[in-house]
């Protein structure tokens, strides 16, 4: 994450701007639609409660794994294409990534209809599907932790990208400290619904809840998208042209 030598951002500037995109990221249903799923397909085999327990934290695992591999990663995708372009450009182009996701996460992240069935194509979530209810190993849980997270690459990828260009400047120990910070703060909806699971809570209950509010979270996580970006603009493009020209 080398290479920014041109930023105004300061270490809590920096921090909050990734808190605000890790709980962007944390928004995003798929992973909380997986680990429902898995843990009803669990109860419905009358597994025991450690089986569960193994089931959810293997699938927690692999959701906190891939989140930061994929925050790493954006910070060094973002590193080498921050050195090819001026850095007005480069917060432009991350801030219209974000808006134009916000937009269509508005628009389209929910199918219509009843339930909480997701934008993803019907194949792959017959696939998922598949997995799901097949699954009876911590390493399988695991597995679709990685997967639920890759899956929704699309929308988390913006939100990564400004989280590790904002800690680009800053010095190593707080590029770690930003990047932990992101992950947990990003699993922290599918850390909760674990913990819900795991303290005897009604699946029922947890359903009937995401299905009352599912229209809210679509809105909050396509607004927090386009806020981020219209701050990163004004913080990051327009504050420094107008500096540059010493308005």
């Amino acid at each position: 994450m080398r290479g920014f030598t041109k930023t105004n951002m300061d270490t809590l500037t920096a921090l909050s701007v990734v808190a605000l995109a890790a709980l962007i990221h944390a928004s995003f249903q798929l992973g909380v639609s997986i680990i429902t799923a898995l843990s009803s397909y669990a109860r419905g085999r009358k597994a025991p409660n450690k089986m569960l327990q193994r089931l959810t934290g293997g699938f927690l695992g692999g959701v906190m794994t891939m989140t930061l591999l994929t925050v790493s990663l954006a910070g060094c995708i973002a590193s080498g294409f921050y050195r090819s372009i001026s850095t007005p450009q480069a917060w432009t182009i991350i801030a219209i990534l974000l808006a134009s996701i916000g937009v269509f996460v508005w628009l389209l992240y929910y199918r219509r209809g009843d339930g909480t069935s997701l934008w993803i194509p019907r194949g792959f979530s017959r696939f998922l599907q598949q997995r799901i209810a097949q699954a009876s190993l911590a390493t399988e849980a695991y597995n679709l932790g990685l997967a639920s997270v890759a899956s929704e690459l699309l929308f988390i990828a913006a939100p990564a990208a400004a989280a590790a260009i904002s800690l680009a400047a800053l010095p190593l120990q707080w590029q770690i400290a930003g990047i932990a910070l992101y992950t947990v703060v990003a699993s922290l909806g599918t850390l909760l619904v674990a913990i819900l699971i795991g303290s005897g809570h009604s699946l029922s209950g947890i359903q009937r809840w995401r299905e009352r509010n599912k229209r809210f979270l679509q809105f909050a996580a396509g607004t927090g998208l386009i806020v981020l970006g219209f701050y990163l603009y004004a913080n990051q493009v327009a504050d420094v042209t107008v500096k540059a020209a010493g308005l």
